[in-house]
């Protein structure tokens, strides 16, 4: 039978909204970058998840008592997951180069499928298995250079994993609950996380200056909050695999906006680009036209 909320309507507004996200993303990198050169990573991530997560019960401070047990636990799986891959992406980044690790965290692309396909036994159309190749594809095109393996490569794939567990794991809880409830739990969870490492690895420290604490809120609310709500609810309506694709837009946007402060545009970002739009037309446009005739979905269970 197929996977539960993801054939009713029109799949446009969430793949839209998805791709606003990436743009978000994909803008504030050149922000997060700047604002890590003069502050802990950990501590910009503690303090991001934090006031991402005051900002959502600011909004609405009776979602959290609107949650079943069963939502705030699925919650906070999904965020320790989210929370665990950012800290371990952290961490590789400490042994290996930005473009390796890149490359090495956009692999949840190829995961979120076998993962899919292995742990909730449900078949993945060819379409999206060739999307999923080509995609990660376009991502060794637009970061790689070399690839050797020690520890940092090793961080960053639990990372990678980390985000696709997320991913998958959304994709079968976010439709059994209110969207704003259970993101809220899953960024307070990250936070907690994030939180506790930080203090550990040597105590947190607040942003020294009003520059930062603005890119600290800026990127809190804007590609913390509203970016990981954004999600939640369009996962409810589209399959884990299609939400990775679309996801990969990320380093896209990245690419072009820091051609926009000024860095050389290269052929990687142009053709990488080119095979990760591609891939998401085989993704998302294909399957549609199969369906208007033949009325098969990815996202369906293996007999």
């Amino acid at each position: 039978m197929p996977a539960p909320g993801k054939q009713g309507g029109s799949q446009a507004v969430p793949i839209a909204l998805l791709l606003a996200v990436t743009v978000v993303w994909g803008s504030t990198f050149v922000i997060v970058k700047a604002a890590v050169s003069y502050m802990a990573v950990m501590d910009f991530l503690a303090w991001r998840f934090g006031i991402a997560t005051l900002a959502m019960i600011a909004v609405r401070p009776s979602a959290l008592s609107r949650i079943s047990r069963r939502g705030a636990w699925q919650g906070g799986v999904a965020g320790l997951l989210l929370g665990a891959g950012y800290i371990a992406q952290t961490f590789g980044l400490e042994h290996t180069s930005a473009a390796v690790s890149g490359f090495l965290t956009g692999m949840y692309v190829v995961l979120t499928p076998l993962l899919v396909g292995s742990l909730l036994r449900r078949r993945i159309s060819l379409p999206a298995w060739t999307a999923t190749a080509l995609a990660g594809a376009g991502l060794a095109v637009i970061s790689l250079n070399r690839l050797g393996f020690g520890l940092g490569e090793w961080l960053t794939l639990v990372c990678a994993l980390c985000f696709a567990l997320q991913i998958v794991a959304l994709g079968e809880w976010a439709a059994a609950h209110d969207p704003f409830a259970l993101s809220t739990v899953q960024l307070a969870a990250a936070a907690a996380c994030c939180i506790a490492v930080a203090g550990v690895s040597g105590g947190l420290s607040p942003p020294p200056d009003l520059g930062l604490w603005a890119a600290v809120g800026a990127t809190a609310v804007l590609a913390t909050a509203l970016a990981f709500l954004i999600q939640t609810w369009a996962q409810s309506r589209m399959a884990p695999t299609r939400v990775a694709i679309v996801l990969t837009m990320e380093p896209v946007f990245a690419g072009l906006f820091a051609a926009l402060a000024g860095e050389e545009l290269s052929w990687r970002v142009l053709v990488g680009g080119a095979m990760v739009l591609t891939a998401m037309y085989l993704v998302e446009l294909a399957p549609s036209r199969r369906r208007s005739y033949r009325g098969g979905s990815e996202g369906s269970r293996s007999s």
